[in-house]
């Protein structure tokens, strides 16, 4: 365990008008949390926007701001840009005061962070360049398409490049900042917070769990969504092709065709998916040997469980299960 330090750590967080509010509150809700139930004040919080005034969220709250961000202290250990609306962001990022301002504040702290589109901001300063970094499911091409040097990871919660820690969308930045207070405090302390706050000390699985289930619900077909549903819940039936295509009352062409439409991929490479996100959630929350993993998952052996991880993953399971099991 890592022990708090004498003196607090100072986080600056940096948000735009138009900002999601709960890339500003979750973060900030983490760290109070941990002050509250640490006992020894270990954070700071400061509040900034580009030019200290107060901004107005998504929701159409007003947030008012304790400093600008070209005049942050120089004492500062931590800064996490947020997100904000695209239109914003990408000003934020060609914005060259701005940029210049985040350059010079991210050599002197030991952590530099963002918030779903905050990372925008972090690659239009070039900090992200030659990185390894995520942001909001829906913004990840737009990312990769904007700064082709930073090695954009669509399906990841958070992504740690250090100095550098990126989050997905919204709510992934609150599983991050858990993780940060995790690395300064340790992890009995982030229990803490996790349990306080109704938290999983490690979320399951990565974005996609999550952006296939939305994009199904928002806008396939009855047929399409309905298979999608079973899939998802039953990634350990039999989802071949000829199976999917007679549950779903429609011929193995037209399937295809469709899923390809309504998804933008091909029913097998949705069922992988499907099957990954299974048994990273069991490596994550279970003790079961790595075959019953593969059975219960869907891979129906241990080979086919390691080959589809090594490939889409870029590392075995039971290294996968090392890094990210929860502590118990």
């Amino acid at each position: 365990m890592i022990a708090p330090p004498a003196a607090s750590r100072r986080i600056a967080l940096l948000a735009f008008d138009g900002v999601q509010s709960l890339d500003v509150s979750g973060p900030l809700e983490v760290f109070a949390t941990a002050n509250e139930l640490s006992g020894s004040q270990p954070y700071e919080l400061v509040f900034a926007t580009p030019d200290g005034r107060p901004i107005t969220v998504n929701a159409g709250l007003v947030f008012a701001a304790g400093a600008a961000f070209g005049d942050l202290p120089a004492d500062l250990d931590t800064i996490i840009v947020t997100g904000g609306s695209e239109a914003a962001l990408l000003a934020a990022a060609t914005d060259r005061v701005l940029v210049d301002d985040l350059r010079a504040v991210a050599r002197r702290c030991r952590r530099v962070a963002s918030v779903c589109v905050g990372a925008f901001v972090l690659a239009g300063a070039g900090l992200l360049d030659g990185r390894r970094a995520t942001t909001h499911w829906n913004r990840a091409a737009l990312l990769a398409a904007l700064f082709p040097k930073v090695k954009v990871e669509p399906d990841a919660i958070f992504v740690v490049d250090p100095p550098f820690f990126t989050s997905g969308g919204v709510t992934a930045g609150i599983d991050l900042c858990l993780a940060l207070v995790e690395a300064d405090c340790g992890a009995d302390l982030a229990r803490k917070v996790a349990k306080q706050m109704l938290l999983f000390m490690r979320r399951p699985g990565g974005q996609s769990q999550f952006s296939r289930s939305i994009e199904v619900q928002m806008g396939a077909a009855p047929r399409i969504r309905a298979l999608v549903a079973h899939i998802l819940e039953y990634p350990d039936a039999d989802l071949g092709a000829a199976a999917l295509a007679a549950k779903a009352g429609m011929s193995e062409r037209s399937l295809l065709r469709a899923f390809r439409r309504e998804l933008g991929q091909t029913p097998a490479a949705f069922v992988e998916a499907s099957r990954l996100d299974r048994a990273k959630a069991l490596l994550e929350s279970s003790d079961w040997p790595l075959a019953r993993v593969a059975e219960r998952s869907g891979f129906g052996s241990l080979a086919s469980l390691h080959r589809a991880f090594v490939r889409r993953v870029g590392v075995a399971p039971g290294f996968y299960r090392e890094r990210f099991r929860s502590a118990g």
